[in-house]
């Protein structure tokens, strides 16, 4: 199940209450060590507060999936984050690359689902094409991780098969270079088609010179999202993942920096709102179309009806949501608007979420 897919599945669920728990963890021993103590005690607190807001008889299941949860998850394998998601019809486990801004334990009658919407919010698959000496292989990737190598009818190429047969024509450089033209074609079609077929784009590890060829036969130039330039002395996975994600990385900073500057140029069309209320009404009648939030904003609101709220900084309440930025996200990713979380500073200029509008 991919990202997306555990979002929407997770976002449909309404239940009395949804518990959240996010937790920072380590990848290696002995820091790991430390995760099972705190996993601990935000379960103990997520327990204590579900029994002191709503009593044992009704949320018995959820009580259960609680006890329970520890034996379902094995620490010495963990990432940088987990979440949990539990109810009482819901259990669900993620790990997770990044970070979390605020730990802890969420409750409400919706799940808090703002740190997997940044994990899908920064979460880039695509492929790696390497084109080297050796041949041309393809791997699937997520971020830094390369999950698999694509093996197919068309990858991996074993060589490069259309080279010179012709004693006479060794030194005629235009006939070399249409060899190279053609065999990186035939690759073009290979990388097309599996796109097509998953709407992946592609980072190439090659020469600048095989690159630039590349480009002039591609079908389709846009599925490309660059090149860096290969060391045929570091061609194995981990190096070229490496140098690809630095450069994805590069590719998402331009996209945040180029959301910021499309809010700024918005307010002058009276399209952009920074109010909370405003942008959550907003948000929720698919009037969104662009939000950009802070990385480290959060803030708890008490509802008053279904379109309005009061802030608020005692989550214990009922009818409190822990973090409506959550909310907010949801509303607009899930009717096709756009969502960045950023750090960057010009975000400081226009407040620590702002909506740009449909109409």
């Amino acid at each position: 199940m991919t990202i997306l897919q555990k979002l929407e599945m997770l976002a449909s669920e309404k239940n009395t209450p949804c518990v959240t728990i996010s937790l920072n963890t380590h990848r290696t021993h002995p820091d790991n060590a430390q995760d099972e103590v705190q996993l601990k005690n935000l379960l103990s607190e997520a327990e204590e507060r579900v029994v002191i807001e709503f009593g044992k008889r009704p949320v018995s299941g959820l009580l259960e999936r609680l006890s329970e949860i520890e034996d379902d998850i094995d620490l010495n394998y963990n990432l940088d984050s987990l979440h949990i998601y539990l109810s009482n019809d819901t259990k669900e486990l993620i790990k997770s690359a990044w970070l979390v801004k605020n730990p802890g334990v969420h409750i409400s009658n919706t799940f808090n689902l703002i740190s997997l919407i940044k994990n899908y919010n920064r979460s880039e698959e695509y492929y790696i094409l390497l084109l080297s000496q050796s041949g041309v292989q393809l791997y699937n990737t997520i971020n830094d991780i390369i999950l698999n190598e694509v093996k197919n009818e068309d990858f991996p190429f074993s060589d490069n098969r259309h080279y010179n047969t012709h004693a006479d024509r060794g030194s005629d450089s235009k006939h070399l270079d249409d060899l190279v033209r053609e065999f990186l074609n035939k690759v073009d079609k290979a990388v097309v088609k599996i796109h097509n077929e998953t709407g992946l784009k592609c980072i190439v590890i090659c020469t600048e010179d095989n690159f630039s060829r590349l480009m002039q036969v591609a079908d389709k130039p846009s599925i490309y999202l660059g090149h860096s330039a290969i060391d045929y002395n570091k061609i194995e996975e981990h190096n070229i993942v490496k140098q690809s994600w630095k450069l994805v990385q590069d590719l998402q900073y331009n996209k945040r920096t180029e959301a910021v500057e499309e809010m700024k140029a918005a307010i002058s069309q009276n399209a952009v709102l920074t109010d909370l209320q405003e942008i959550y009404q907003a948000a929720i009648d698919g009037r969104g179309d662009l939000l950009v939030v802070h990385q480290d904003y959060s803030q708890a609101v008490n509802m008053t009806s279904d379109r309005t709220f009061e802030l608020t900084d005692d989550v214990t309440k009922a009818n409190v949501i822990d973090d409506i930025t959550s909310k907010i996200a949801w509303a607009v990713l899930s009717k096709n608007g756009s969502v960045f979380f950023t750090a960057q500073e010009e975000i400081q200029e226009l407040g620590d979420i702002v909506l740009k509008t449909r109409y």
